[in-house]
């Protein structure tokens, strides 16, 4: 095809969207009509993302651009928002239609490699291990009026929350069951619906219910800390966002970073040793351990013993 709007995107079309559809259709001529569809609702995606970090010109995507899509979709695929197949998928169409526009391939990314399985046995210590790493970014936060994602990223790092659960979580719920009874049972954005006629009790401590009284004073007099002019995906979009723009230089890649030092801190008041992730090797004994196991399962909200491995390191 004739290209046009001069440079921008490469000559393919001022806007984003309109440009990666034509460079698709260049690239695959008139046949496919099937993997263009499918190309072009997965690019929209993409340019849906780039519009949060003020990209408007395909000239402006660079690797750490791309990288940092692929974060924000493990985030998603960590917390079950999204299948592993689905994420591949958008990322593989990035390259393609990288390749279309640019006419190489200077710009890739290995699907696989960024969002993985989610069974895999995790082989990094979570950034927020250290609670004071979340100074910085709880404190940025604030400063910006984000009570919101702030109070999302203490609870998930607090309770071991996937992001969704954070902010579904009706923190004056939570905070009377706590205060009632010590712990506090997890039933909303669960994995599958797990809630709903599932019981996941989470114990608490002081500290926890502090963090819970904060949250229900943000909440205010919702039902959870989704902003009531926001849809949840708008919601999810909006702190996603923020979260990564606090932690550029931090470590943190996503809210999963908090789920995973929540597991590594609870697995050593559970059994009296560092998590095997921390460690570097399987401390506690093998029954202990076991044991552990049983009981995170059970609170991160899984039903299988081997994806704990995931959170805390192997158990060889």
């Amino acid at each position: 095809m004739d290209k046009v709007g001069g440079n921008r995107n490469y000559g393919y079309g001022k806007q984003l969207a309109w440009a990666g559809k034509n460079a698709l259709a260049d690239h695959y001529g008139h046949g496919k009509f099937s993997t263009r569809a499918s190309h072009t609702e997965r690019w929209n995606q993409f340019v849906n993302y780039l519009k949060t970090e003020g990209i408007k010109d395909a000239r402006q995507i660079n690797q750490q651009t791309i990288e940092g899509y692929a974060i924000y979709l493990r985030d998603q695929v960590d917390n079950n928002e999204m299948k592993v197949a689905y994420a591949q998928n958008l990322l593989s169409t990035i390259n393609v239609v990288m390749e279309a526009m640019r006419k190489d391939k200077a710009l890739a990314i290995k699907p696989a490699q960024w969002v993985g399985h989610r069974s895999n046995v995790r082989t990094t210590v979570p950034a927020t291990l250290e609670r004071s790493k979340t100074d910085k970014p709880f404190l940025c936060l604030f400063q910006n009026s984000q009570e919101r994602t702030l109070n999302v990223a203490r609870l998930c790092r607090t309770f071991g929350l996937r992001f969704k659960e954070a902010s579904l979580l009706n923190s004056k719920q939570a905070l009377r069951q706590a205060e009632r009874l010590g712990r506090i049972n997890i039933t909303e954005g669960t994995k599958g619906g797990r809630g709903k006629g599932a019981e996941r009790w989470v114990p608490v401590n002081q500290h926890q219910i502090q963090v819970l009284k904060e949250a229900a004073q943000v909440q205010g007099n919702q039902t959870n800390l989704i902003p009531p002019d926001k849809s949840y995906i708008q919601w999810r979009d909006h702190a996603y966002y923020y979260w990564r723009t606090v932690n550029k230089d931090t470590g943190i890649k996503g809210f999963h970073d908090l789920r995973a030092a929540y597991a590594c801190e609870r697995y050593l008041e559970l059994t009296g040793f560092p998590a095997p992730l921390v460690a570097g090797t399987r401390q506690a004994s093998k029954a202990l351990d076991t044991q552990a196991r049983v009981i995170l399962s059970q609170e991160l909200g899984h039903n299988r013993l081997d994806v704990i491995a995931a959170y805390i390191g192997s158990s060889q």
